[in-house]
């Protein structure tokens, strides 16, 4: 069985011509009509620059949220695949995560939901399946603009039900979600892999094309409670290795997050990343070289 897992990131689409992500927050801001008063800066951490953008339009011009999602969305899937998208899939990998919300990486604009249920603003269990390949848009998709995880507060509402999932058990009306927590359930080894938050105890995954900003606070929580469970409460076993890939031209820059990420069990993997395609590459070569020995 192929339990090849990967996480990847927005960058693998700069490789791509058309809107970067700056452009995207322009675009944002444009649509918000709050070029005036809103002040782009790498200061301001993007969840918060959001809520400023969207408080400030709707004491305007009371925009809906749902308007400003649908224009995002519309934005994001107009973004172009490329070689590197084709090149993951060829490896085969039995799940993709991803915190994109377009469908480069799969190809094609999915038909159906695959998810244990059908969430509307979160993403707990958001999964695609297209061509035996399990898909996990873990902060939200297109073809549901609301469940883009953008702004502050929804970082907290998405951080709240993964903690509810791993640590308390869930209050979802469907029965088909387990109630006992994840924890419990790695005792009684009844783990069924309904939401991606499950391989991050079990499995080996291989992250690349992800920041991994301070910001994302909802995934440096999963790490640093795994790390927890690992060395410190020591519940439940914790046997797999996480994988960071970075170009090694960022590593002294970045030394400050490398150190965090190696606190948090992440092994940390740096190769040459002057050519962007080239890098992708090569930890493409790197990761199937890994699946076939």
């Amino acid at each position: 069985m192929n339990n090849l897992i990967l996480l990847i990131g927005n960058d693998i689409n700069n490789i791509s011509s058309g809107q970067s992500w700056k452009d995207l927050l322009q675009d944002i801001i444009t649509f918000c009509h709050t070029g005036d008063c809103v002040e782009l800066d790498d200061k301001k951490p993007f969840p918060l620059l959001y809520e400023e953008v969207f408080l400030t339009a709707i004491k305007r011009e009371k925009l809906r949220e749902r308007e400003l999602k649908a224009f995002i969305a519309i934005k994001a899937a107009e973004i172009k695949a490329n070689g590197i998208h084709a090149a993951i899939r060829a490896l085969k990998p039995a799940h993709i995560l991803t915190t994109n919300y377009e469908f480069t990486l799969e190809g094609r604009t999915p038909y159906e939901n695959t998810s244990l249920i059908n969430e509307k603003f979160y993403s707990i269990f958001r999964k695609y399946t297209m061509d035996d390949i399990h898909y996990w848009h873990i902060h939200g998709d297109c073809l549901n603009p609301m469940s883009i995880n953008l702004g502050f507060e929804h970082y907290g509402g998405q951080l709240q039900l993964m903690r509810n999932y791993v640590v308390s058990g869930t209050f979802y009306s469907s029965k088909e979600v387990p109630k006992e927590s994840l924890l419990r359930r790695i005792h009684a080894k009844q783990v069924y892999y309904h939401s991606w938050i499950d391989f991050f105890f079990t499995h080996d995954i291989h992250i690349f094309g992800l920041s991994l900003d301070f910001v994302e606070t909802d995934l440096w929580w999963l790490l640093t409670y795994r790390a927890r469970q690992k060395f410190h409460h020591k519940n439940v076993p914790v046997p797999n290795t996480l994988y960071y890939y970075i170009p090694e031209e960022l590593v002294p820059a970045c030394k400050f997050k490398l150190d965090l990420l190696t606190a948090n069990d992440v092994k940390v993997i740096s190769l040459p990343g002057k050519d962007k395609p080239a890098y992708y590459t090569s930890i493409i070569q790197r990761i199937g070289k890994r699946k076939s020995s």
